[in-house]
C-alpha cells in the first residue's frame, strides 16, 4: 500500500479560544506535508469574511498551498466574485466552489436576486477569470436534494466541463460508497480526480446529526458499536480503528489521495495519518 497523498479541511475560528485551536491544528498537521489546506464557509455565508482573512493569513505564514471555499448563498455576483478577487490577491489561487447551504432555519437555498443561481454558474464565472484551480464537491450518497443518485452523477460531470479540476466528495461511512460512485462516474465519461472525504469521528452525536442532515447513509452496524463503545468509554479507539480500516480500504481499491474534515480537532486525524504511513516531513516555518 502507496503512501497517500493527503488534504486537510479546516473552518474559520469565531473567538480568540477557537484561533489558538486552529492554529494548534496547523502546527499538529502541516508536517505530514498535506498538498493543501482548505477552509470553509459557515452556513447561509455567515463568515465570509473570517474566511477570508483566516485563508490570507494561512497563505502568508503556513507555507501550505490553501484553497478558499467560495458559495453562492446571500451574496450578489460582484460580492462573490469581489471576494475571489481578494483570494487572488492575497495570492491564493484555489477554491472550492460550492452552491453553499442555506442559512439555518431556512427551508432551502434561494439563489439571490442578482447572484449565482448554482455552484455551476460560479465555476463559469471563475474559470472565465483565468486566475483559479477549481474544486467542487461530489456524493457517493445521494445529496438530499437529488432526485437519483444519477443526478449527482450528471450534475457532478455539468461541474467538471464548467470548468473544476478535482472533486472533494462528502463523508461517508463504507469504501463500497465511494467506489460505486467512482465506478459510475468512469461510466458516465468522467475523468477527472475524485477525492475521497474522510470523517474522522470526533464526537459520535454530532457526526450522526452531519450525517443525518447531508443525506450520508449510516450502516447499522456503526451505530452499534458506538453505541457500545460510549458505554465502554472507548470511542477514541473505536474512531481511530473504523477511520483507520476505511482508508485502508480505499488505498487497497486504487484511490491515492484523501482529504480529511479535521472539524479543527487534528489528533484523531493525526493519528490515522501516522497508521497509514503518513508520518512527518516538514515543520511549520515563518511563525509570526
Amino acid at each position: 500500500m502507496n503512501r497517500p497523498e493527503i488534504s486537510f479541511e479546516f473552518f474559520p475560528p469565531r473567538n480568540i479560544e477557537a484561533t489558538f485551536r486552529l492554529w494548534d491544528t496547523m502546527q499538529t498537521l502541516s508536517p505530514l506535508a498535506p498538498r493543501f489546506v482548505s477552509v470553509t464557509y459557515g452556513a447561509g455565508g455567515t463568515t465570509r469574511e473570517l474566511t477570508r482573512d483566516v485563508v490570507a493569513t494561512l497563505h502568508k505564514h503556513s507555507g501550505l498551498p490553501v484553497a478558499a471555499h467560495l458559495t453562492c448563498v446571500n451574496a450578489t455576483r460582484e460580492e462573490t466574485l469581489g471576494i475571489a478577487k481578494q483570494f487572488r490577491e492575497a495570492g491564493v489561487r484555489d477554491i472550492v466552489a460550492l452552491r453553499g447551504d442555506p442559512p439555518k432555519g431556512s427551508d432551502g437555498f434561494v439563489p439571490h436576486e442578482d447572484g449565482f443561481k448554482s455552484s455551476v454558474e460560479l465555476i463559469e464565472a471563475l474559470r472565465e477569470t483565468g486566475d483559479f484551480n477549481i474544486r467542487v464537491g461530489a456524493y457517493p450518497d445521494i445529496h438530499p436534494e437529488a432526485p437519483s443518485a444519477t443526478s449527482d452523477v450528471e450534475y457532478l460531470k455539468r461541474k467538471f466541463d464548467a470548468g473544476a479540476s478535482e472533486a472533494l466528495t462528502q463523508f461517508f461511512f463504507e469504501a463500497d460508497s465511494f467506489f460505486r460512485f467512482r465506478d459510475a462516474c468512469e461510466k458516465a465519461g468522467i475523468d477527472k480526480p475524485i477525492v475521497p472525504g474522510i470523517l474522522p469521528i470526533e464526537n459520535w452525536k454530532g457526526a450522526r446529526r452531519f450525517a443525518e442532515a447531508t443525506g450520508t447513509k449510516i450502516p447499522a452496524w456503526v451505530i452499534e458499536a458506538f453505541e457500545a463503545a460510549e458505554r465502554d468509554g472507548r470511542t477514541d479507539l473505536l474512531a481511530t480503528a473504523i477511520c483507520t480500516e476505511l482508508c485502508t480500504e480505499l488505498l487497497e481499491g486504487g484511490v491515492d489521495k484523501l482529504h480529511f474534515y479535521t472539524l479543527n480537532r487534528p489528533e484523531l486525524t493525526r493519528d490515522v495519518c501516522h497508521a497509514l504511513g503518513v508520518t512527518p516531513e516538514v515543520s511549520l516555518e515563518n511563525v509570526a
